[in-house]
Parts: structure tokens; C-alpha cells; sequence
């Protein structure tokens, strides 16, 4: 191929020096959020929600049932006790169930209505509210907690900072306290407080929780749910067109402005939107809602209370920032239809997976063995013949009390004809307790030739002859 190719000069721009380089940044700078009070019904709720929240946590371990702690979790004993119900490594499959059937619920719970649980049940949620009411109370108004933040060191900002820290940190203990309180009887950890006769380990759960409680409520608060939060982040995979989230109405509010009070928006050519910002100032995450729905967003309506607020002083009707779906926004169907909107498929069929695990579990659990039975056979003599010529095997019963009561079992073998216990024993056990017994059976070498032969050990309380548990084993002849 011939011809010629024109060169084409290019100019480059020069290095700029290293110290006028532009540095970009992989990370936001943190800005220090200070929310606005607010009030209003979804405030109450949230309120309702933190008073209930803490008066479980703070006040069960304080509850007492049959001369015990009600809700104790004893690791040394491996017995956890919940009321009358005593749970032991055996059942650690409803552990498993539990936490499927919570996860079930969380998703059916977010495709129906979004971060609800974020928004007033959240652990996190609910002790930066704490924090913040404790702020508010030290320092004032979001507007004085600002301005206090920006002046310099002072003997007052210096008693104020004290205080407040010294709150946040005493709650913070006490939420410390009362989880060990859970794993350790909370009396006696009460008794040991004066001498701070702690264990290590009691000591390092308390301190490391108070200090979990204080620095992620107290300090990082809102950069948990944006950064740490992996809710936040997968969230969006359970939403669909008709999850009811906090949305605002753009068709409505657009365009934004500002009027004076009694004045018709639609004369000015005006939305509903003052662009107040209020809205922006009560979000505890400081995001814009009306810039769309954001993973920040943690469903806590507080800024549906404060631009209803707004909006009954502009004698306007309420609802321009409230909860909808993106489908009931968008004007596929009026907000009155939403409820008819709740089953869908995706909803259904979470539904029906909680239900099967639910009932699965319940089932299980209601159908479990009132005591557990562990049948062990002495290996180091398969057999032996006693003296009037019967043969013998032998074996240690292990038999654990799971009720909640002092029984009292007699312990019978069945399987081979005129097999018995050569030495027929009762064994007393307390309540969540457990004893081992060893046991001879006999049968007569007619019945029990070469190889061996399926028995059954049955276990029955005397007291209650309804709590019979059958045990398999085996027996060894010649």
C-alpha cells in the first residue's frame, strides 16, 4: 500500500509541581451532623419505641421465676434459662431456627415497609437517640450545640463537654453491666459492684460494650449506618415499585421557593416546597430526602414530622414528604390503594417461608423430649455370664432433667424375651440438672445368640408417668 501519512504535531500539557497536584480523596471528611428537635406522631412512636426497647433490655434480667433469674444464659453450666423453659446444647438447633426465622421476618418486614427496624428498633437507632436526648439536654438546641462546638475552650464549654461525656459514658456502662447481667446473674454482679469483685472476663464484656455503646452512639452515630451498616447496603435488593419508604413529592412541591404565609403557591407559579430545609436539619443522617431515596436514609420519619409541621403553618394539606410507594408517586394508583398492593409475589412468597420455618420450628420444639436420655454401652466387655448362667451387658445411662421441675424416673429395658435390669434403680434428679448411672441388663443365652440384638431402654418420671423418653441400643450375645 502506498501514499504518505501527514504527521500530526500534539501538544502536552506539562507536569504540574507535587505541590500543586490536585489530591483526591477516597474519603468523605466527617461533618458533624447537629439534628433539629422535632415533634410529632412519628416521633411519639419513636419514643414509644426507645422506652420500650430499654425497659426489655435494662429490665429482664432483673425479673426473677422459681427462685432464679428469669432470662439467664449460663455458659459454665451450658443451660440457658428463658422463664420456665431451660435450653441445652441439644436444642442449639432452635438457635439456628431463631435466626432463620429472623432473617425471613427482616426480609418480608423490608419488601413490605423498608428500614422500619432501622428506624425505631435499631439498637443503634435507638442509643443515638439517647445520646442525642442527652446532648440536647447538656448542651442546648441544635443551633447552641453548633455554635458551642465552634468556640473556643472556655471553663463553661469545658464543664458542659464534662458533663455530657460523663452522662454518655455512665449509660454506656450501664448498658455494659447489664449485658453481662445476662451471662451472669445480675445480683451478684450488683453485690460484687462496691469491692469490683469481677472476673476478667465479666470486666472486659462490660467495659468493651460500654465502649461498642459510646463510641458508635456517642461519636460515630450516623457514619455506623452509612459505613459499617451492611443493611444499608443491601437494602435495595428486597425494594421494589410498592415498598412503602419515605418519599417526597416532587410533582407537588416543585418548584421550590418562598412565599409569605397565607399566599398562593400555584399565583406565584410555586410548588408546595418553602425550601425551609428543615427537612435536611431534623435527619439524624443528614441527607436530603428530597433528592430521592438514599441508602443513608434510615426510615425515621422525622422529616415527615417536620415539613407536616411546615405545612400547617402554610395552611397547606399535609403529606408532601410522607410514607408512599414509588409506584402510588408516580400516580400508577392513589395512595388509598397500597394496603391492596401488599400481596404480591414477592411478599407471598417471603410470607410462606416464614410461615414454613416458623411452624417447622414451633412444631419441633413442642414435640421435643421432655428429658434427654444418652445410652452408652461399655465397650471393654461386650459380655459376660453371671453366675446362674445369664449373659450380661452393660451400660451408663446419662440422663439430663430438661424440665423446669425435680423428677424422679425409673428405668426399664424391653426387645428380648425376659431381658431386665439386673439391679432395678430410681434416680432422683433436680430441675435443669444432670446424673449418669450405670446399668446391668441380663437375658437368658436362648434369647440372645451370637451377634447382636436390638433392644430398648425406657426412661418414665414418676411423678408424671405422661414423660416417658424410649432410648435405642443394643445387646451383645454369644
Amino acid at each position: 500500500m502506498s501514499g504518505s501519512f501527514r504527521k500530526i504535531p500534539i501538544e502536552v500539557a506539562p507536569a504540574k509541581p507535587a505541590s500543586e497536584q490536585e489530591v483526591v480523596s477516597l474519603y468523605a471528611a466527617q461533618k458533624k451532623i447537629y439534628p433539629r428537635s422535632v415533634h410529632g406522631r412519628f416521633n411519639n412512636w419513636r419514643i414509644v419505641f426507645v422506652v420500650l426497647t430499654q425497659l426489655v433490655f435494662l429490665g429482664l434480667p432483673w425479673l426473677r421465676w422459681d427462685g432464679r433469674q428469669a432470662v439467664n444464659f449460663d455458659l459454665v453450666e451450658r443451660k440457658f434459662y428463658l422463664f420456665g423453659l431451660i435450653i441445652w446444647p441439644q436444642d442449639f438447633i432452635y438457635l439456628a431456627a431463631l435466626l432463620i426465622i429472623s432473617a425471613f421476618g427482616l426480609f418480608l418486614w423490608t419488601t413490605i415497609a423498608g428500614r422500619l427496624w432501622c428506624g425505631y428498633s435499631c439498637p443503634q437507632t435507638v442509643y443515638t437517640e439517647i445520646m442525642l436526648w442527652i446532648e440536647q439536654w447538656t448542651e442546648g438546641s441544635h443551633s447552641q450545640r453548633s455554635k458551642l462546638d465552634k468556640q473556643g475552650w472556655s471553663v463553661r464549654k469545658l464543664r458542659i463537654k464534662l458533663i455530657k461525656h460523663s452522662l454518655m459514658l455512665t449509660f454506656s456502662l450501664l448498658t455494659g453491666f447489664t449485658l453481662v447481667g445476662y451471662f451472669t446473674p445480675i445480683h451478684d454482679l450488683l453485690a460484687a459492684l462496691p469491692r469490683f469483685d469481677y472476673g476478667p472476663w465479666e470486666l472486659f464484656w462490660i467495659f468493651f460494650y460500654a465502649a461498642c455503646t459510646y463510641l458508635l452512639a456517642g461519636v460515630m452515630r450516623e457514619q455506623v449506618c452509612q459505613y459499617m451498616c451492611p443493611y444499608a447496603r443491601f437494602q435495595s435488593v428486597m425494594f421494589d415499585a410498592d415498598t412503602l419508604v419515605i418519599s417526597y413529592d416532587a410533582a407537588r412541591g416543585e418548584p421550590r421557593g418562598a412565599r409569605k404565609k397565607g399566599s398562593n403557591p400555584q399565583e406565584q407559579g410555586l410548588g408546595s416546597c418553602i425550601n425551609c430545609n428543615i427537612c435536611v436539619q431534623v435527619c439524624p443522617a443528614g441527607i436530603d430526602i428530597r433528592n430521592g431515596l438514599q441508602h443513608e436514609c434510615i426510615g425515621c420519619a422525622a422529616c415527615i414530622d417536620a415539613c407536616d409541621e411546615v405545612m400547617d403553618k402554610m395552611a397547606y394539606p399535609r403529606g408532601l414528604i410522607r410514607y408512599t410507594t414509588e409506584s402510588a408517586l408516580e400516580g400508577l394508583y392513589p395512595d388509598s390503594a397500597i394496603l391492596s398492593r401488599l400481596w404480591r409475589p414477592r411478599v407471598v412468597l417471603y410470607a410462606l417461608l416464614l410461615l414454613v420455618a416458623t411452624s417447622a420450628a414451633g412444631i419441633s420444639f413442642a414435640l421435643r423430649k421432655p428429658f434427654k436420655v444418652d445410652v452408652i454401652r461399655d465397650r471393654a466387655s461386650l459380655v459376660q455370664e453371671t453366675g446362674d448362667g445369664r449373659l450380661e451387658n452393660s451400660y451408663m445411662l446419662n440422663i439430663i432433667n430438661t424440665t423446669s421441675q425435680d423428677q424422679v424416673f425409673s428405668v426399664s429395658v424391653s426387645g428380648l424375651p425376659e431381658i431386665a435390669i439386673s439391679t432395678p434403680q430410681r434416680l432422683s434428679i433436680k430441675s435443669a440438672d444432670s446424673k449418669s448411672m450405670g446399668v446391668r441388663v441380663v437375658v437368658d443365652p436362648q434369647y440372645a445368640d451370637r451377634g447382636s440384638h436390638p433392644i430398648l431402654f425406657r426412661v418414665q418420671s414418676l411423678g408424671n408417668p405422661a414423660l416417658v423418653v424410649e432410648e435405642k441400643s443394643s445387646f451383645i450375645g454369644e
